[in-house]
């Protein structure tokens, strides 16, 4: 990403944006000044749009869009893949787009499949990690004309494969959401790594865990491409939440299998707040960041979150989901806290940036619902940023779920809405976006169904 300008460090200005998604009739509440998150990178060019207008019904009872935007099907769950390895995956997840040779996209996507996953990765000789693991990826090949070339497993084996993250060099980090052993839900090794998976030649990367970046429910990953620094976060379920953890390699910027090499993990401090939740306040700076050696990033007998960092202690927040590098600074997600169930504070999703120049962490947004109207929105998960300018937030929460986009301006309208219900018509429940990516030209959005799982590829009159 080009870099327009720096931030100043100085707290946010306050602000409140209410805004309705056409005749959807749909609303979100958040604070902050969205420009922060723009500043320094190709986004903060864009024109600031406030949306594309209502979302249009879609006949085929799939996918709703703004007028002038078409979705194609790319794959869906139990269709054969092309590769004739077995069928579809369920439980998409994750995803990035990366760009290949004439044109073409390369596509890595997650699956979250756990022991009793409906559609497991089939298993291929030289891309499986245990058998028994039901996870894994699948890359998709597509032409310059955005048509499916081919569909094949990209590693397999793995387990509860949620989120993960690009790296400068085209590979996709993919992240296990579990702290299983060998011996648990069947497994025959222990899980809860990060594999790196090459979309274009799998077998260049295999199946081989990155253990020295730590065992722990990881949910995504972001690479400093300056110096090659790996942040991660973790979504743990229960208290002590997880923690922000970055991963120092022993070669940085090393290229595919580099991380191989090892390295320290370390996790943040920030001083005098053991829980993220406790801020609330947007603009909220806290300087002198600490990063502190892990004692046993392996977990042999004690998961992370819950071994000793010293008199001091360290920081934890609940529900730590996306995570991506824009501009010098790295930002993550922490989709929701609720106190009753032992985080410090409510809300329902915030956004903090951590400029590793300055040592220095800003939390720069906050959702939420104002006058005790119930919103939708509430619960942000995987995010990038678009193009145009702003960013396209999946929304991960009860009810109808839908992509948001958010303008630098700070307005928030409904980019696409999931119509397909795995419920029943007296209780629908429609499955929650995930992975969205933005081909290497900008003209094509990918996002996941979760479930059932499907991928489209949107196109339209995007602005840029």
């Amino acid at each position: 990403m080009s870099e327009t300008g720096s931030t100043t460090g100085s707290p946010a200005t306050r602000r409140q944006v209410l805004t309705r998604s056409g005749a959807l009739g749909i609303g979100i509440v958040f604070t902050g000044a969205l420009s922060e998150l723009f500043t320094g990178t190709a986004a903060a060019r864009g024109l600031g749009h406030s949306g594309y207008g209502p979302l249009v019904p879609d006949p085929d009872g799939l996918l709703d869009l703004p007028e002038g935007f078409r979705y194609e099907v790319l794959s869906r769950e139990g269709d054969p893949l092309r590769s004739g390895e077995g069928p579809v995956p369920s439980h998409h997840d994750g995803m990035a787009a990366f760009a290949g040779r004439h044109g073409r996209v390369h596509l890595v996507r997650n699956h979250e499949n756990r022991a009793d996953g409906r559609v497991p990765v089939p298993v291929v000789d030289g891309l499986t990690y245990d058998p028994e693991g039901k996870g894994g990826c699948t890359a998709l090949t597509l032409d310059h004309h955005g048509r499916v070339l081919s569909e094949r497993v990209a590693i397999a084996g793995t387990a509860v494969n949620c989120a993960g993250g690009p790296t400068p060099w085209g590979t996709w980090l993919t992240c296990e959401e579990t702290e299983d052993k060998a011996g648990t839900g069947g497994y025959t090794k222990d899980h809860g790594y990060i594999f790196e998976v090459d979309g274009a030649d799998p077998r260049r990367t295999g199946a081989v865990p990155l253990t020295a970046m730590g065992r722990f429910q990881h949910e995504a990953v972001a690479v400093d491409p300056r110096r090659g620094v790996v942040y991660e976060t973790e979504d743990a379920f229960e208290r002590p939440f997880g923690l922000f953890y970055r991963f120092l390699p022993e070669r940085p910027l090393g290229g595919t299998g580099s991380l191989h090499a090892g390295g320290r993990l370390q996790a943040m401090r920030v001083p005098g707040v053991p829980d993220l939740s406790s801020i609330q306040d947007v603009g909220a700076r806290f300087d002198g960041i600490e990063w502190v050696d892990v004692p046993d990033p392996g977990a042999a007998g004690t998961a992370i979150r819950h071994q000793d960092f010293g008199p001091k202690g360290i920081t934890h927040a609940q529900k730590l989901e996306g995570c991506y590098w824009g501009g010098r600074s790295v930002y993550f997600v922490s989709s929701f806290a609720r106190s009753a169930e032992g985080s410090a504070a409510d809300h329902h999703g915030q956004i903090w940036r951590y400029d590793p120049d300055r040592r220095r962490l800003t939390l720069v947004i906050v959702f939420g619902p104002d006058a005790g109207v119930q919103l939708p929105g509430e619960s942000p998960d995987n995010i990038c940023l678009a193009p145009g300018g702003g960013l396209m937030v999946c929304e991960d929460g009860g009810g109808a779920q839908h992509v948001y986009g958010v303008t630098r301006r700070g307005e928030v309208y409904a980019m696409a809405r999931n119509r397909q219900n795995v419920g029943t018509p007296e209780d629908p429940e429609w499955g929650e976006f995930a992975g969205v990516a933005f081909s290497p030209d900008g003209r094509t959005m990918y996002v996941n169904c979760y479930d059932p799982g499907t991928t489209f590829a949107v196109t339209g009159p995007w602005r840029g």
